[in-house]
């Protein structure tokens, strides 16, 4: 395995791409070998193959084969999770975005116990044409959560603090987030 540089020109283990990792008969709950920059824009949807879960507040909050991704030129992938599989309480938090491709996103203060990280999730209630399907259902900025994975994948955060895509090990190319790559 070799390390690419990011958008930041450093180069990093936790943000390292692989190039030509083997899969093996196990490739399911391995992510196969992505290129961000082969990924379409207008972004595509898709199934979640692998099983994804979040841990936040010393629990396992969210364990679900039903996850869905948006995929999108230089973006990290995006995972959405069906509310009905997540284990924790989710607050209305103050504000609001919206997407050229997917409508208008509300946020969501996410609680477990006496822990809790504002405007942690976001999701969106009415999605526009293709992206129907995300209908309520949930994305999680990994940096709040204290583990993100995907399959036996890792996950770290997506540069910068905007954008909430999920990097693994098995992505290459440049990811943008980081400075100067916000308004590629």
């Amino acid at each position: 395995m070799t390390t690419a540089t990011t958008t930041s020109g450093t180069k990093s283990a936790a943000k390292a791409v692989c190039w030509g990792k083997s899969l093996t008969s196990e490739a399911i709950q391995r992510l196969p070998v992505e290129n961000v920059q082969d990924y379409p824009r207008p972004p595509a949807l898709q199934k979640v193959p692998q099983r994804v879960k979040i841990h936040f507040g010393g629990r396992l909050i969210v364990d679900t084969e039903h996850a869905l991704r948006v995929l999108e030129t230089h973006h990290a992938p995006t995972y959405y999770i069906p509310p009905s599989d997540v284990d924790a309480d989710l607050i209305a938090a103050p504000g609001a975005t919206f997407c050229e491709w997917k409508g208008s996103a509300r946020y969501w203060t996410v609680r477990v116990g006496g822990r809790s990280a504002v405007r942690a999730a976001w999701s969106y209630a009415d999605p526009t044409g293709r992206f129907s399907a995300l209908a309520d259902h949930l994305a999680f900025y990994s940096s709040l959560m204290d583990l993100c994975q995907v399959g036996e994948a890792k996950v770290t955060p997506q540069p910068g603090d905007f954008y909430g895509g999920w990097v693994t090990d098995n992505l290459q190319g440049i990811v943008k987030g980081g400075p100067g790559t916000r308004h590629w």
